[in-house]
């Protein structure tokens, strides 16, 4: 699904602040280690998170609160930028404010998703925009429904780690599952995000974690077992 970059006076003058203040403090020889750590998957300008979140604090110093267009227009507009530092200025900026974002946000987050996706943003976009989202509106659970199911691996790792930080409010029941239904994948990062978020939740109800374990360990990965019973 295609999605349209909103007009956004807000995000004109975050993104011209942010992109000149990035280029200033661009470090190279640290953009080379980072790309080389990052496996490739974009560009870098060098910032490591310290100086970033002192960067970010300057260029959001006085900016109003964002409505839901104002967030999608400066992720997206993020987003379409090369360099990797942009996209987590986004995911910060939307983990800040996803709360006045609604349901109709779910389309840019997926799209955010699929987009040159790795680890990096693809877990925090889960865990803290998607699960805000549908802890908000639950009605949003079946669209988690079907995200599991989806080919994209990315997807399916973001529904499963949509309720990572949802705690006492977890929908137990879906979340395994969900474990079930990828319990065969064959991605590293879906084996992992299966026991990364039975781990989670085992912080919440460990009995529940370690007989849903016991119960399916012959279909999860040994990955996904040694992950979900790591502190148990």
């Amino acid at each position: 699904m295609s999605v349209t970059v909103p007009r956004s006076d807000l995000a004109d003058a975050v993104l011209a602040r942010l992109v000149e203040s990035y280029s200033a403090a661009a470090d190279q020889p640290q953009a080379a280690r980072m790309r080389a750590y990052m496996k490739d998957i974009a560009p870098f300008l060098g910032l490591t998170s310290p100086v970033r979140r002192e960067l970010d604090r300057a260029v959001l110093a006085g900016t109003p609160r964002p409505d839901e267009a104002d967030c999608a227009a400066i992720a997206l507009r993020c987003w379409a930028l090369p360099e990797r530092e942009y996209a987590y200025f986004a995911v910060d900026y939307l983990r800040r404010h996803v709360r006045r974002c609604s349901s109709a946000f779910l389309p840019v987050a997926r799209h955010l998703v699929t987009s040159r996706p790795w680890w990096d943003t693809v877990d925090a976009l889960a865990a803290h925009v998607v699960g805000g989202l549908v802890r908000a509106d639950p009605r949003l659970r079946t669209a988690m429904d079907e995200w599991i199911e989806d080919e994209n691996l990315w997807v399916a790792r973001t529904a499963l780690l949509h309720q990572l930080r949802h705690k006492s409010a977890t929908d137990s029941e879906r979340l395994f599952a969900y474990c079930v239904r990828q319990s065969g994948h064959p991605d590293f990062f879906v084996r992992k995000a299966i026991g990364w978020c039975l781990r989670e939740y085992a912080k919440t109800d460990p009995e529940a974690v370690r007989a849903f374990v016991e119960r399916e360990r012959d279909r999860l990965a040994p990955l996904s077992v040694r992950e979900a019973l790591k502190n148990l």
